[in-house]
């Protein structure tokens, strides 16, 4: 939660990070930063300015010719230092975590650890780097290798405030970049914790920067001329300005947005796993993930199916095994929905709406709910919610099922629930999406593939993170070379 209202924080007021340490920002004006567990004040963060920017793209340019010479393997040396002290602060990270987002200890801990994954990931990236070398005639080789690009930006979102700033530094430095990340200005303080490990571990000066703000320094890092490339991970809408302002500069961009991910249950699903997969991809992180489940399609006879998965909802409590909204707009915004859906005819079968946690009455909680009789033409049905609610369209064939999810704009991922092979077979050739489970509520693959969706979850070539993101992160440099004349010419030398 933010405001304009500065108030007494735990954390104090925030700086950047830039050339290796704290520096004030020249920002006239903060944001208060508030826990969504129980309203909190933690800190005040500045809306830094184009000038803050301009020092951290200095200290960062700076420190590419040194860091980008260093060899890779003496590169990744960092990144075995910083998974060691990922692990060596796992519960100060993930408390640091669950305090920000509002997410359970539970929660926040698998996205540490998913943290340590992704370093595990960069620190193999010599293997996966190592270029090819071939004598193309006699006396004359040929050879590639990857380069870096020189200055790089990421714009990270508030859902996974460790995670995703993780998802793209270790892999872009470790690669022989030098970063500027500008963190959500909801969730600012993890990105701050992970500039001290870098630096702990033996980051050079300047090689990882942090701006804090707010649009502001999204348009200026998308125009800046000293920065050679952007990610960026957020809602659609957002990450559509983002790629068209960025390759406006002609800057390299990677923008992933929104989903509305669609799990098809059909009639032979298992019904105990299905059930308790479609709960907790749908309220896991309070369903604030871009992989939730929001929309269900059951196909044919299910009922006994969406009856388990009511009794499994209502296990779920907030403050208990379910975590808080980021804040108070998003709880507004997600009740709406529910309202909406209801007053057009859907039925609530699970109603998560007014919830207020004893102890905690300034937090921001939404019990889980699940709304039955959904048609796809309800905003439900249609647009990212983001928050631990699960539409349900009946539908009497697969091929029915299908084509509602094909039509859907987004396309992150996509999941079947059946002991059927066919049928699984035909979701994964006919899903329109990236990423396709079976029989797995959140299909997000594990290192070393990559994160990465299509149509409108993504813009941009490539995913994100895996061995695919080392397409984005470098350049192919060739080289043809010959040192013996005697060895002769003919038409290939």
């Amino acid at each position: 939660m933010s405001s304009l209202v500065s108030s007494p924080a735990k954390y104090g007021r925030l700086k950047n990070f830039i050339n290796g340490a704290f520096t004030v920002s020249s920002a006239a004006r903060h944001l208060s930063v508030v826990s969504p567990l129980d309203g909190t004040p933690l800190a005040d963060m500045p809306c830094s300015t184009p000038a803050d920017l301009d020092a951290a793209v200095a200290a960062a340019r700076a420190a590419f010719p040194g860091w980008s010479r260093t060899p890779v393997k003496e590169r990744v040396q960092v990144f075995f230092r910083y998974k060691y002290l990922l692990e060596r602060d796992k519960e100060e990270l993930t408390a640091l975590v669950s305090e920000e987002n509002g997410k359970t200890r539970e929660e926040a801990l698998a996205e540490v650890e998913k943290c340590i994954e992704l370093t595990e990931f960069a620190t193999s990236l010599p293997q996966l780097i190592a270029g090819e070398v071939l004598e193309v005639s006699r006396g004359v080789e040929c050879r590639t290798e990857r380069v870096p690009l020189g200055v790089v930006a990421s714009i990270v979102p508030f859902n996974f405030p460790a995670m995703v700033p993780n998802w793209t530094t270790p892999n872009a430095l470790a690669l022989g970049n030098c970063m500027i990340i500008k963190p959500s200005e909801k969730v600012p303080l993890s990105c701050g914790r992970l500039a001290l490990l870098l630096k702990e571990a033996g980051l050079p000066d300047g090689v990882f920067n942090i701006v804090n703000g707010e649009s502001e320094i999204v348009n200026a890092i998308c125009d800046h001329p000293g920065i050679d490339a952007v990610s960026f991970v957020g809602s659609t809408r957002v990450a559509k300005m983002v790629y068209q302002r960025a390759t406006q500069h002609l800057k390299r961009c990677l923008a992933l947005g929104g989903a509305k991910n669609h799990l098809l249950v059909l009639p032979d699903a298992q019904p105990e796993m299905t059930a308790r997969d479609v709960v907790v991809s749908m309220s896991g992180c309070a369903g604030q993930r871009c992989m939730a489940a929001s929309a269900m399609l059951a196909v044919g006879p299910t009922d006994a199916i969406i009856e388990r998965i009511c009794e499994e909802a209502r296990r779920v409590v907030p403050g208990k095994n379910l975590g808080a909204v980021i804040n108070r707009e998003a709880k507004e915004r997600i009740e709406t929905y529910i309202t909406q859906a209801e007053q057009q005819g859907a039925k609530v079968l699970v109603d998560g709406r007014g919830y207020v946690v004893a102890g905690k009455e300034n937090g921001t909680y939404v019990g889980p709910t699940v709304i039955d009789h959904v048609t796809p033409d309800m905003a439900v049905a249609r647009e990212e919610i983001f928050g631990p609610v699960i539409s349900i369209m009946r539908v009497a064939t697969l091929d029915e099922a299908l084509a509602i999810e094909n039509a859907n704009p987004y396309g992150n991922a996509a999941s079947v629930y059946t002991r059927n092979g066919g049928m699984a077979r035909q979701v994964i050739e006919r899903a329109s999406a990236g990423m396709v489970g079976v029989n797995v509520g959140v299909p997000v693959p594990r290192e070393p593939f990559s994160f990465g969706g299509w149509n409108e979850s993504r813009f941009g070539v490539g995913d994100i993170t895996g061995k695919s993101s080392i397409e984005f992160w470098t350049r192919l440099k060739k080289s043809t070379v010959k040192w013996n004349a005697e060895a002769g010419v003919n038409w290939m030398s």
